[in-house]
């Protein structure tokens, strides 16, 4: 893997895991492909001081992004990773998943998990609440992703909109994953983690990971309704992963023009 200086070289290897997942039609590529689209709102946050300390920001957004990419290249060479990480990338190989499971169960680990030891991390010897405005931020544009997600997976299946609206079920309950990834949880582990001696930290980022990969429930075991709202969903979901990953990065390509989170 490239070594992780800047924001750009955060692109260039999600760019690598992109392609290498459209040759192979790896499923783990969609979570590649939304999370690009954050990176991009972060380096346009840091260039236009949409944050108030820009240079700890984009340290934060690479170490962020480093837990992810050590989490994919360990999983690759080895088969492991924290127990969320390795969850989702087993839940990769199956078949009857839809897209935006393969994302949600990507963010639960990330978001829930990856993100409280970035902004400990980051604020090593430090004042942590000095990092909580930014931090809020951050987890705004993360948030502002779901709603984003479901518009993209329209131009997969666009009947999707409708029979989220008209059955309620499912998209009520990404409204309360995306809730809870928004809420104050993962700054409270933040928090307690950077107050932890270096000795006692790997038994917290393990307790944590542990609770998170639990939540992931939530996303896999929807209940019987969503389940089968889900089956009509991925029987929708036709061509190839590559082929479809191909649409969502149109989608967002052309957001990131058109759009931006960071205005009013």
């Amino acid at each position: 893997m490239k070594e992780l200086n800047s924001t750009d070289d955060v692109l260039k290897v999600l760019d690598d895991i992109i392609q290498v997942s459209e040759r192979t039609n790896d499923p783990r590529g969609y979570f590649a492909v939304i999370y690009r689209r954050v990176t991009w709102k972060v380096k346009e946050g840091i260039e236009t001081g949409y944050f108030d300390d820009t240079e700890r920001m984009e340290k934060l957004d690479i170490i962020f992004a480093k837990r992810y990419f050590d989490a994919y290249y360990e999983y690759e060479a080895n088969g492991r990773a924290t127990a969320s990480w390795e969850l989702a990338f087993l839940y990769a190989r199956k078949y009857w998943p839809v897209i935006l499971q393969h994302l949600l169960i990507g963010m639960n680990a990330h978001i829930n998990l990856d993100l409280g030891i970035a902004a400990a991390e980051v604020s090593k010897k430090k004042n942590i609440e000095d990092l909580r405005d930014d931090f809020y931020r951050i987890n705004y544009i993360l948030a502002s992703l779901v709603d984003e997600v479901q518009d993209n997976l329209s131009t997969i299946w666009k009947p999707l909109r409708p029979l989220l609206k008209k059955t309620g079920k499912y998209d009520n309950m990404v409204v309360d994953f995306s809730m809870e990834l928004a809420r104050d949880g993962a700054w409270r582990f933040a928090k307690e983690l950077a107050a932890k001696k270096e000795s006692e930290k790997d038994e917290c980022i393990a307790l944590r990971d542990q609770t998170i990969a639990k939540k992931a429930n939530l996303v896999t075991n929807p209940g019987m309704l969503g389940n089968i709202l889900l089956g009509l969903v991925r029987l929708g979901e036709k061509g190839s992963v590559s082929a479809k990953l191909e649409k969502l990065k149109y989608v967002s390509d052309e957001r990131s023009v058109n759009q931006s989170v960071l205005s009013p």
